[in-house]
């Protein structure tokens, strides 16, 4: 009877155990499912005679992970004084390391020089800092873009145009009509001329009419050169904004010269009267 007893006892236990456990364990996992985080526990009941047993899980996590936004390489000039970082590595004026130091001795070389601080490179430890001048850091910049601009220049489109230096005039005037489309469009255009034995107008004569044509929007990238006997070639580009504001200024001032000896030209004639 005893016996009896105390098995019926234990058996009350355990089921007690078990529903205990389920209800604590079936609640926390709706919490972490609503946030769409598992927990990093799991329950494991293998038989429901059995004592319930825990173990570990690797968490779980159904929401998208976020992705950092990658970072934006920063602009070649001065950093001011304010630094993230707290030892650097400082070159001199001249580009020459002056070692390791706090960011407090680099502002105090910076301030006793009166020159600026400028990060050459950051994913290095530590970061690489320089100490220049106001002009040397607007050289350096006028090369970075010179050099940006250079490496766009890959992209490029080239279109190209051949005829006959015995082309009529309308013919002409059409293609020069193309070529200007082209250089507004920023395409660089080849121009390649046959001299016609029966032709009395020379083909170099022909690439100044279309430059002069094409003048205030164009210039020469490679100027007119004969690549083989009878056949001459010239590529054309657009003009620069300086460029643009040269030629402009070039085409006042001729103007203003042309203006002038007409009005001597009128004033000596009104003389002679």
């Amino acid at each position: 009877m005893t016996t009896f007893c105390v098995m019926k006892f234990l058996c009350h236990a355990t089921r007690n155990e078990n529903g205990y456990a389920k209800r604590f364990f079936g609640t926390l996992l709706t919490r972490t499912a609503q946030k769409g985080v598992f927990s990093p526990f799991c329950l494991v009941v293998p038989d429901p005679k059995k004592t319930t047993v825990f173990g570990l899980a690797q968490p779980f996590c159904t929401a998208e992970k976020s992705h950092r936004e990658p970072k934006q390489k920063a602009v070649f000039g001065s950093v001011g004084r304010r630094i993230p970082y707290r030892i650097l590595h400082v070159l001199n004026q001249d580009g020459e390391s002056l070692g390791n130091m706090h960011r407090a001795d680099a502002l105090r070389l910076m301030d006793q020089h009166g020159l600026k601080l400028v990060l050459l490179r950051e994913n290095v430890e530590p970061p690489v800092y320089r100490l220049m001048s106001g002009q040397q850091i607007h050289e350096e910049q006028l090369k970075r873009a010179e050099k940006k601009k250079a490496s766009s220049k890959a992209g490029l489109v080239q279109k190209e145009l051949s005829f006959s230096s015995a082309i009529a005039k309308n013919d002409l005037e059409t293609k020069t009509k193309q070529i200007a489309h082209w250089i507004e469009k920023k395409y660089h255009v080849k121009v390649t001329i046959r001299q016609a034995k029966d032709s009395n107008t020379d083909m170099f004569i022909l690439f100044d009419r279309i430059l002069e044509t094409v003048s205030d929007k164009a210039t020469y990238l490679s100027k007119p050169k004969a690549i083989k006997e009878g056949t001459g070639t010239c590529i054309l580009r657009q003009m620069s904004d300086k460029e643009l504001q040269a030629h402009q200024k070039a085409e006042k001032q001729k103007n203003s010269t042309v203006n002038q000896d007409g009005n001597e030209d009128q004033k000596s004639s009104g003389v002679s009267q």
